[in-house]
């Protein structure tokens, strides 16, 4: 008999929010914004659908977001894998997928953490930049697995003054990109190929400096490609670090048919948090995606998971009375007025939004996770296993979304 949290201390002291909650009873609330891609997948035989999702460490780890991979490609297909912020940007970084390898000589700029540099180089799409200052500074992708081979090559950059030039080798042809130019601004290359291949690599000419902030693989034929690009430890307050100029450019060459935002554990565990400007700040981003992005793209929201601190003075964050859910572990404070001022901006503002801890369970659901082994350690990260589930999950319920607003059955 699985094992079940023994201990509820309290019911949370109801947080005010500023937004209002509506609940719709299920996880996924709003399906019909969903119409758009909804749309595109009922051609993905065809032409190629692209879902790309920004978020914090659940998102940068790629266990979630390839449990959801594996079962839209099982449906519809792979059109690649998608976008990657190229290099290994932080310690431990992980894809499946596809491998990214770089030579040692590229420093790392990103919107949180220790790499952030107010005055670096500008940051993108995938919450990185890397800039290399030496000749022979390379970074390769390559394909694991047949279904991500890829007939398409696309990296963005900045180009400026004194700037140096990339070689492509690319389906066994080399090509240069030139990243010199009279002012600084987005550069985005795209290379395609007759065929399917398994590798690219790009590497500098000489010692001037190259900055590369995001590079993809995609396939032409139609089917899903699912990007992830998180930042550990992020909030989405750090994702209003990254340029809009170059943001505009990256949308624009890498051509989202959805964009996820995946934001709202780190909000969730601060216990300084202040939620009229969370909610403010959600809003200004989100109609900056779209602003950027273009108005027809629809947007999701993934709520924060279930997760559990030892923390007292996060559990008790905004005057909350513990949640306690065995052993010493308790809900964050913060965590479940973050779901409830997503819930609400959703509705608001026309967005699809997923509830996550809903999809899990119970307010403690993530003991009883943990218990049957599909969490680490610290209560609020998921392992492969944990990442499958989860993934299954989201799977089942775009699945029954996207059925609702165009009941019909995916592409043969």
């Amino acid at each position: 008999m699985p094992l079940l949290p023994s201990l509820l201390l309290a019911a949370a002291a109801a947080v005010p929010t500023p937004a209002a909650a509506a609940d719709c009873g299920q996880a996924l609330c709003n399906g019909a914004a969903l119409r758009p891609v909804a749309e595109l997948l009922a051609q993905s035989n065809s032409r190629p659908v692209h879902i790309l999702q920004i978020g914090d460490s659940h998102t940068a780890g790629d266990m979630i977001a390839d449990g959801w991979r594996t079962r839209l490609n099982a449906s519809y297909g792979s059109a690649g894998r998608g976008v990657v912020p190229g290099g290994r940007p932080f310690p431990g970084y992980l894809t499946w997928g596809i491998n990214a390898l770089w030579s040692p000589g590229w420093s790392v700029n990103g919107i949180f953490g220790r790499v952030w540099q107010p005055d670096g180089p500008v940051v993108g799409i995938s919450g990185y930049s890397k800039t290399a200052r030496a000749a022979g500074e390379h970074l390769s992708l390559t394909a694991e697995g047949l279904e991500f081979l890829f007939d398409r090559f696309i990296i963005c950059g900045m180009a400026g003054p004194d700037a140096g030039t990339l070689a492509v080798n690319f389906a066994g042809t080399t090509q240069d990109v030139n990243f010199a130019a009279p002012q600084s601004a987005p550069l985005c290359r795209e290379f395609q190929s007759q065929f399917a291949v398994g590798h690219v690599e790009v590497t500098t000419r000489d010692e001037r400096p190259v900055t590369v902030t995001s590079m993809a693989t995609f396939r032409a034929a139609g089917g899903v490609s699912l990007s992830n690009l998180g930042v550990p430890g992020a909030q989405l307050k750090h994702f209003a670090r990254t340029d809009d100029a170059l943001l505009r450019a990256e949308l624009t060459a890498y051509r989202p048919d959805l964009i996820v935002i995946a934001f709202g554990t780190n909000e969730g565990f601060a216990a300084d948090l202040d939620l009229d400007a969370y909610a403010e700040g959600l809003r200004s981003q989100v109609r900056r995606i779209r602003r950027l992005a273009g108005d027809s793209i629809p947007i999701m929201l993934l709520g924060p998971p279930n997760a559990l601190t030892r923390n007292a003075s996060i559990a008790t964050a905004g005057g909350s009375t513990p949640i306690g859910c065995e052993t010493g572990l308790m809900v964050p404070g913060h965590i479940a007025a973050v779901r409830d001022i997503q819930r609400g901006i959703a509705a608001e503002l026309g967005l699809a939004f997923w509830d996550w801890a809903r999809a899990m369970g119970s307010e403690c659901a993530m003991y009883q996770w943990r218990s049957e082994g599909f969490v680490v350690r610290d209560a609020i990260h998921f392992n492969r296993s944990g990442g499958t589930r989860l993934g299954g999950l989201l799977a089942d319920d775009f699945g029954s979304a996207v059925r609702s607003v165009l009941p019909v059955s995916p592409p043969q």
